[in-house]
């Protein structure tokens, strides 16, 4: 996928403008959820995710997705992570 390709399917699911972000290799993130969803897709080095003990891995050239209220940890690879963020907002009722 490209960032082209990242930004389309982004908008074209209602997801906000997408930012991006950089962690060092020091970067953790323990347990925690978000309000809204995420997709993200990974521009440099590597950032890993362990959603309730399934550890993945995701590394340059690749996406993710977490629903709202995914309790996960995360943290960057040896040599840090960048990545572009998208969020979707979910309803308020």
């Amino acid at each position: 996928m490209t960032r082209d390709e990242f930004i389309a399917a982004a908008r074209a699911e209602g997801y906000a403008e997408p930012v991006a972000v950089s962690r060092d290799g020091s970067y953790r993130l323990d347990d925690h959820a978000h309000p809204f969803d995420a997709f993200a897709w990974i521009t440099e080095g590597a950032i890993t995710l362990d959603v309730a003990g399934q550890v993945t891995t995701y590394a340059a050239g690749s996406t993710f997705r977490l629903p709202a209220g995914t309790f996960h940890v995360e943290w960057a690879g040896p040599q840090g992570v960048q990545y572009l963020a998208a969020r979707r907002e979910l309803p308020r009722h």
